[in-house]
């Protein structure tokens, strides 16, 4: 049987590791998040850098490439790098001289970790206008602005996350409730949702089993899901009405949530747009404003 050519762009390529991913090895399987999580970093690393970084051997990501129809890897990272050219390319190269920069250094001081922590997370920020759909977006904030009630889930480092979404959609009239795991409560509350009701889970590597349980559980009542996570390799992704994938860059806190945060807000201006029928200057108030 003859092998079906491999994918010419980056975009096919996704597609594909996505229709693939669940018949997958655990060990390709490994490879395929961490491809999909780290697009600039596998367009401009080696293949034994990347491989050291996940702790498999090389061979394996060159057996990987083969499988989905490549000679070797470096037929698959070209189409890493045809999409890295294409965004933003000054930035990347700024960012990326940066952090040679301080890796050269012996010496890290308290202020060149704040630099270093900047660089990584302005990284991060910047990929979103790359990776975040508009389409994604505009769903994401009529799906909530609609919604009767948000429940929302988010445990360990996702839990400032969705704090932040509970204060900013509540001080722009949603009724939210947040899934707390105090008590134990949480997978039975989330059973409360109406056919009206929205959920919208944060989760990250490595992921709260209870989020994922909860997320789909509340997909198999058929309620509509909005997700925020790290990769569209993600367990919440086969759940979700709508996904953001907020990838990560390396840098010296291992699980920033600066672009998650940035995401969170964007989409809750989003909604008060929506529902104060103001897309041009929309706002949300705070509990502390003076009252007009």
């Amino acid at each position: 049987m003859t092998q079906a050519p491999p994918p010419e762009d980056y975009e096919s390529l996704i597609r594909l590791i996505h229709d693939r991913h669940d018949g997958m090895s655990k060990t390709y399987q490994q490879i395929a998040v961490y491809l999909t999580q780290n697009p600039n970093d596998v367009a401009v690393r080696s293949v034994n850098a990347i491989a050291q970084s996940c702790d498999i051997h090389a061979s394996s990501f060159v057996r990987f490439a083969q499988s989905l129809g490549y000679d070797g890897f470096k037929s698959l990272q070209a189409m890493f790098q045809q999409r890295l050219a294409t965004a933003a390319p000054g930035f990347e190269a700024r960012v990326h001289s940066l952090k040679q920069e301080l890796k050269s250094r012996a010496d890290l001081s308290e202020a060149e970790l704040l630099r270093d922590m900047v660089i990584s997370d302005a990284a991060s920020v910047q990929s979103l206008l790359d990776e975040i759909d508009a389409n994604d977006l505009a769903e994401a904030a009529k799906i909530l602005s609609d919604a009767e009630t948000v429940f929302l889930l988010g445990q360990l480092r996702s839990a400032p996350v969705v704090e932040l979404i509970r204060y900013l959609l509540t001080m722009v009239g949603k009724k939210c409730i947040m899934l707390d795991p105090s008590g134990g409560l949480a997978t039975h509350m989330s059973r409360a949702m109406g056919t009206k009701d929205v959920l919208l889970a944060v989760s990250f590597r490595f992921y709260a089993n209870e989020v994922v349980s909860i997320v789909e559980e509340v997909a198999a009542q058929g309620r509509t899901i909005i997700a925020l996570t790290d990769s569209s390799l993600s367990p919440l992704a086969k759940s979700a009405h709508v996904l953001f994938a907020a990838h990560e860059h390396a840098g010296p806190l291992s699980r920033s949530v600066t672009a998650p945060i940035c995401l969170a807000q964007t989409i809750a201006l989003a909604v008060a747009s929506r529902i104060q029928n103001n897309p041009n200057v929309p706002e949300i108030p705070s509990v502390t404003s003076p009252k007009r």
